[in-house]
């Protein structure tokens, strides 16, 4: 059983709005998490004199206000801003604090666009598709950066195909699959192009298509394994829940 978090008594009677994503934030604990989880969105349109100024007058964190007026007026680091607001909050261990004091200078070591792939990535792995994919475009759409190596963007590609992929746009994933592995050779994405080929054309035109390159009938050899394996798996472990789970969230999407 989890222990119980003791939250801060005040909760604001008006909004701090993070105008971005079109929030409201109440109290303390929901701007701790709102951080935790946005950890690349943390810029100066929400480290600022107006948060300081909300967070004295809404939830009368006096000193807190005090303490982070302070480092803004030294030019502190974004980083010392976030964490200060977080240890003043008990809903975060000093364990989870030290593990995202770690994700802050991992991003800090980045440069520009490994920290749009992580924003993506984020965004990706929280459902966010559509807006994951902007990200990603947005990277391989500019003039690319050697300083990070092809390798990365045809990583970035593989995430462009999982994003459409889990969407259900096969034809788009297909692309985004193939363009990763002409990138950096990656057997995964030639296994995932083939995957997504086999799902969105028609069975004698992808035959044709696995006649014109010896690697792609090994290739294909190897998936239909996969998929016969997967398939007994499925068979075998998944409920009539599980049935009713995964319509609910297909249904979700929109299809």
């Amino acid at each position: 059983m989890g222990s119980l978090i003791l939250c801060h008594r005040k909760k604001a009677k008006h909004p701090y709005e993070i105008a971005r994503i079109h929030k409201r934030i109440y109290t303390i604990e929901e701007l701790c998490y709102y951080f935790c989880n946005n950890l690349y969105l943390v810029d100066y349109t929400i480290v600022n004199r107006q948060l300081c100024d909300w967070l004295e007058e809404e939830l009368e964190l006096y000193d807190l206000a005090d303490e982070l007026r302070s480092q803004l007026e030294q030019n502190g680091p974004v980083e010392q801003f976030l964490l200060t607001v977080l240890s003043h909050s008990s809903i975060y261990s000093p364990a989870e604090i030290t593990r995202i004091h770690n994700v802050l200078e991992r991003l800090k070591s980045q440069n520009e666009v490994e920290r749009e792939k992580y924003k993506a990535d984020n965004l990706l792995q929280t459902g966010e598709y559509a807006s994951a994919i902007l990200v990603y475009q947005g990277i391989v759409n500019k003039e690319w950066d050697e300083t990070v190596g092809k390798e990365f963007y045809g990583q970035v590609y593989g995430c462009l195909g999982a994003a459409y992929g889990r969407m259900l746009l096969y034809e788009e994933a297909a692309s985004m699959y193939e363009k990763g592995f002409r990138v950096c050779q990656d057997t995964k994405m030639l296994k995932a192009y083939l995957y997504c080929c086999y799902r969105y054309l028609p069975e004698a035109q992808y035959v044709k298509m696995l006649s014109a390159e010896p690697v792609y009938l090994s290739m294909d050899s190897i998936l239909k394994e996969e998929l016969r394996k997967a398939e007994e798996k499925i068979n075998m472990d998944v409920t009539e829940e599980d049935f009713r789970q995964w319509k609910k969230e297909y249904r979700k999407t929109g299809k």
